[in-house]
């Protein structure tokens, strides 16, 4: 009886002792493997793991002028494990921070909410981008500091004050960015803007690594294994692109004071020539740690220089639209280029009445065209919406709507920047909407004809009509990145797309465009020697004087340039958008102004429409 009890208990003691060891083990394998802070406290006793950033891709222009490059940047970075006996008052005099900024930045840092890749035992950016001066001060106490460092990185500078709306900037990385992608941590910089942010990934290149070896102590004693285990950082790749730096500037001259924007197009490639936004900034002013302040500031301007009026912005296109209608109602066969509609100083239907030019009537398509008559288009559209050959208006309408939007309106049009927007041409069903199903009539919707009403255009869209004319009846994705590190764009920028309209309907509004700078509305667009096609705009902009408005290409036949311009709430098509047109279309071709049109440039360049930075302006500064 007395042994087996013994026994029993051997039993019992032996199960305690094994439930022991295997709880022990069952600790450790949690600790080592399944636990990172154990792995990370272990490896950063050991190893300093030190990101290496690389540089962002070059930009160049089309001539091979370098527009954005990088130059050196320091950030502060702390190990929040190896802060210890700190000086907080002497560190945050020295980097020129309250000790309340201090304690609000290092919770930030702690916070895993804000910060999902915190780790006590791997640096974390304090403070990036420091100024120079803050830079030499910090180095020269900064063993004094322990726990800080300087991690060595690169910025983006800027060769010239100009284009700052298409090349773009970046700034730190937000958290959903964080979330999303595992390739970016606090503190690290993406494109925000313009082709920063299009060609992120191209331009990032890839982050490298190098791990330092420490001692007991926690000094660091030189490379791990010689490097074996380093990873070097890829740089971003180079972007070139098919901008032009000298006309962009140009353009941002002669938009000086006013608000609209220029886009030019080579009509060949789809390749953006300018990109012209107005008002617009310095580009070296988003860079550093003044971001944040400038972009407040600008943000909070009333001409709204923030705005990518090239692409962004939404415009009544006016009468440059009037080439678009005289397309599409010649391929319906609503009219021919012989086609003569009467003009009594404007189109009068009972009380409705669009007034017009001053010219003879009746008119033809080319002296339509040329003159810019109201009435002929109106005339024309309303033939087509009341047309028998349609089983009703609808039909009509959807057909009309259906040619128009091939032409590359109603659509985003593909264009290698960021937010984009598309325009709108309207649908039946937003017009049974406003007047009802099936009770509207051709007169509720006859200021669509002349690029009015419910018509709405992106500056990008307009230029790219005038390629499509300049092409004779096709139009390439317009882009601004004319190669990729040598290598070709990709495919979707070399798309070619056919429109609906047939080319011997091209070469009769290129006729009739042709007349416009030779003795209609746009004869100061003429460029001795050189055969322009142009068709100018007013758009009327609700209660505000009127936009204006103008494209044309160059010269007629193998066009080279295909532009836009808009000066907004500025009055005729010819008193400011076709000269200011003209003249850079001239510079393109001849990389110069003659000196019998320098005058032109100067009154351009000098009068001034807005005062800029919120100060008072002769014309309404409303949108």
């Amino acid at each position: 009886m007395i042994n087996d009890e013994l026994q029993n208990r051997k039993y019992v003691i032996g199960g305690l002792i094994a439930l022991i060891i295997l709880i022990f083990i069952a600790r450790l394998l949690f600790l080592q493997v399944f636990t990172e802070s154990y792995k990370e406290s272990a490896e950063g006793n050991a190893f300093l793991k030190r990101i290496i950033f690389p540089p962002r891709g070059l930009i160049y222009d089309r001539n091979g002028k370098l527009l954005v490059y990088n130059r050196p940047s320091y950030d502060v970075m702390v190990t929040i494990k190896e802060v210890t006996s700190l000086d907080t008052t002497d560190f945050c005099n020295t980097l020129g921070i309250t000790k309340q900024e201090f304690i609000d930045r290092m919770d930030e840092i702690k916070d895993k909410k804000i910060n999902h890749n915190y780790s006590p035992f791997t640096p974390q950016v304090f403070i990036n981008q420091l100024l120079p001066d803050d830079y030499a001060r910090l180095m020269e106490k900064l063993y004094h500091f322990p726990g800080f460092s300087i991690q060595q990185r690169t910025i983006r500078d800027y060769a010239f004050k100009s284009a700052a709306h298409a090349l773009g900037s970046i700034g730190e990385v937000s958290r959903t960015t964080i979330e999303n992608d595992d390739y970016y941590k606090m503190g690290d910089y993406i494109g925000i803007t313009g082709l920063e942010k299009s060609y992120e990934k191209e331009l990032r290149g890839e982050k490298g690594v190098q791990i330092m070896l420490r001692d007991s102590r926690g000094r660091i004693k030189g490379r791990y294994a010689n490097g074996a285990y380093d990873e070097e950082p890829v740089s971003g790749k180079t972007l070139k692109l098919g901008l032009d730096i000298e006309l962009q500037m140009l353009g941002e001259r002669l938009m000086n004071g006013k608000r609209g924007s220029i886009v030019a197009i080579e009509p060949s490639t789809g390749e953006i020539l300018a990109a012209v936004s107005s008002p617009t900034y310095d580009p070296a002013l988003m860079v550093g740690r003044q971001r944040s302040a400038m972009f407040k500031e600008l943000n909070s301007d009333p001409q709204k220089p923030l705005l990518d009026r090239t692409v962004m912005a939404r415009y009544p296109p006016g009468s440059t639209f009037k080439v678009a209608n005289a397309l599409v109602l010649q391929q319906n066969d609503i009219i021919t280029s012989e086609t003569r509609y009467a003009c009594h100083h404007g189109y009068t239907v009972g009380r409705f009445h669009l007034a017009c030019h001053v010219h003879p009537s009746p008119l033809d398509l080319y002296g339509a065209i040329a003159n810019s008559c109201n009435a002929y288009f109106c005339a024309g559209l309303r033939a087509m919406l009341d047309n028998s050959k349609y089983k009703n208006i609808a039909e009509a309408f959807n057909t009309w709507r259906a040619d128009i939007m091939t032409l590359g309106f109603g659509k985003k049009l593909g264009v290698d920047l960021p937010h984009e927007n598309s325009g709108s041409i309207p649908t039946t069903k937003a017009y049974d909407r406003i007047h009802g199903k099936g009770r509207w009539r051709s007169l509720n919707v006859v200021s669509i004809s002349i690029g009015q009403g419910e018509v709405v255009a992106t500056a990008v869209q307009i230029a790219n009509l005038c390629a499509t004319v300049a092409n004779r009846g096709h139009w390439i994705t317009p882009h601004l990145v004319k190669s990729i590190e040598d290598e070709p764009i990709p495919e979707k920028y070399k798309m070619t797309h056919t429109t609906t309209v047939e080319k011997r309907y091209y070469d009769v509004c290129v006729r009739g465009m042709e007349m416009a700078v030779l003795g209609g509305t746009a004869k100061i667009a003429q460029i001795p020697g050189i055969e322009v096609c142009g068709k100018t705009g007013t758009a009327q902009d609700g209660v505000r004087k009127d936009h204006s408005v103008f494209m044309g290409f160059a010269p007629k036949y193998h066009p080279k340039i295909a532009i836009m311009c808009i000066v907004e709430n500025s009055g005729f098509g010819a008193t400011y958008a076709a000269p200011i047109s003209s003249l850079m279309m001239e510079f393109y071709l001849r990389r110069k102004i003659s000196p019998d049109r320098q005058h032109l440039a100067d009154k351009m360049e000098k009068t001034i429409l807005i005062r800029n930075y919120g100060t008072e302006n002769k014309i309404s500064t409303d949108n």
